[in-house]
């Protein structure tokens, strides 16, 4: 397991980039160690991570709350040192009351909760929803960017970032609407791969639940998906649909 010298440590998961560029930033702006899940829980490890100051973690939301990938990861690895730790969580909207499971996660790992920082980045749901122009993408990762420098202060100074009012509807969302989607919406069964394929496995690789396969020059997937949207919008040659709601939409990627 990585074991992460003496700093802040900023550690994220992502799907389609936009919370691997948030936590770049960040780190960069921290002088911290930069930690990917992804990498980890490809190869079905967890982590054993020191830091001497709070712990940064970066994610989109799904469902209105962490994705639950990324908080299993946190719970099977091990922190030592510093106990205090941070959340910025990117979204296409917001993040509903995500902070109420961060709480418990905090709880249970035995952290000082300092708060979740809601950011809007450029919404990549394409399964669902639709991603932006590229003018508007810019705008909004623009925008982002400034409140990213605004949560850094404040993680610099070592203070709480603002708790968020919860209304009935980010109740809603978080609970019942999170249950429905992920019995219902989050399955793998409507990805299709279409001619254009050029057989370069890079959806395969960008999964991190190893949950496509390259058989016969082609994907399948296997029924363990998170809808992190990796594998439909990094594919190189955008031939991979989710039923017919894709078909002619944009493709958002951030590297």
């Amino acid at each position: 397991m990585p074991d992460i010298g003496e700093s802040w440590v900023v550690i994220y998961f992502t799907g389609t980039g936009n919370s691997r560029y948030l936590a770049k930033l960040t780190a960069q702006k921290l002088d911290d160690s930069l930690v990917s899940a992804n990498a980890l829980i490809k190869e079905n490890k967890t982590g054993d991570f020191y830091s001497d100051s709070p712990y940064v973690f970066v994610c989109p939301t799904y469902s209105w709350q962490i994705p639950q990938i990324f908080e299993k990861f946190i719970d099977g690895s091990r922190f030592s040192g510093n106990t205090g730790c941070y959340f910025i969580m990117d979204c296409g909207d917001d993040i509903g009351n995500a902070q109420k499971p961060l709480r418990k996660l905090c709880k249970r790992k035995g952290f000082q909760y300092r708060g979740v920082k809601e950011i809007v980045m450029p919404e990549n749901y394409i399964a669902v929803f639709s991603a932006p122009p590229e003018a508007e993408e810019k705008k909004i990762i623009s925008a982002a960017e400034k409140e990213l420098e605004e949560a850094v202060q404040i993680v610099r100074r070592g203070g709480f970032f603002p708790e968020k009012k919860i209304t009935l509807t980010d109740r809603l969302k978080s609970s019942v609407v999170r249950w429905f989607f992920y019995r219902w919406v989050v399955k793998d069964k409507k990805f299709a791969v279409h001619d254009g394929c050029i057989s370069c496995g890079t959806c395969e690789t960008l999964c991190p639940m190893n949950n496509i396969r390259i058989v016969s020059g082609k994907p399948v997937w296997n029924g363990d998906c998170t809808h992190c949207m990796a594998c439909i919008c990094g594919c190189p040659a955008e031939c991979i649909e989710y039923g017919n709601h894709t078909k002619g939409l944009r493709r958002y990627y951030l590297k």
